[in-house]
């Protein structure tokens, strides 16, 4: 199956929102995707497409001067272990790189040891941990990041 990656538009959130309270226990709102879409100057985010055009995964993030920190990734539980999210994570930091971004940072739960795995095989490092970050299960978050040099 053949997977295309894109700039997410407005018009995708209703597929969004399905992965979203698919995939978090806090899925993010309407409200939440349409500020990012329309408002937030700094947001820019991905999605995974199949040939039908339906969207199975996205990826968001902040880019912000030279930095970039990723918000959010899912991919619908169907589609998971296909390397969706490798391939949004990939397309993310092919982006970033035309922006001339020097530091990615993310945060991923402690115990989400298929995401860390991945993110150590995109080069990421551990910078250090939150304590009770996730406010649903008190979790600590493991902070992440990647320099382009």
């Amino acid at each position: 199956m053949e997977i295309n990656y894109r700039r997410m538009t407005i018009e995708d959130i209703d597929q969004i929102l399905r992965i979203e309270q698919e995939a978090f226990t806090l899925p993010w709102t309407r409200e939440a995707f349409a500020h990012e879409m329309t408002t937030n100057l700094y947001s820019y985010y991905i999605v995974a497409e199949t040939e039908e055009k339906e969207i199975v995964g996205y990826c968001g993030m902040w880019i912000v001067m030279d930095e970039s920190h990723i918000t959010n990734v899912a991919v619908t539980e169907k589609m998971r272990g296909r390397k969706i999210g490798e391939g949004l994570m990939r397309e993310a930091i092919r982006v970033v790189l035309e922006h001339e971004v020097v530091l990615m940072t993310l945060e991923v739960r402690v115990s989400n040891d298929v995401a860390k795995n991945l993110y150590y095989k995109l080069g990421f490092q551990d910078g250090g941990i939150r304590k009770n970050y996730y406010t649903d299960t008190q979790e600590d978050a493991l902070v992440m990041w990647v320099e382009f040099k």
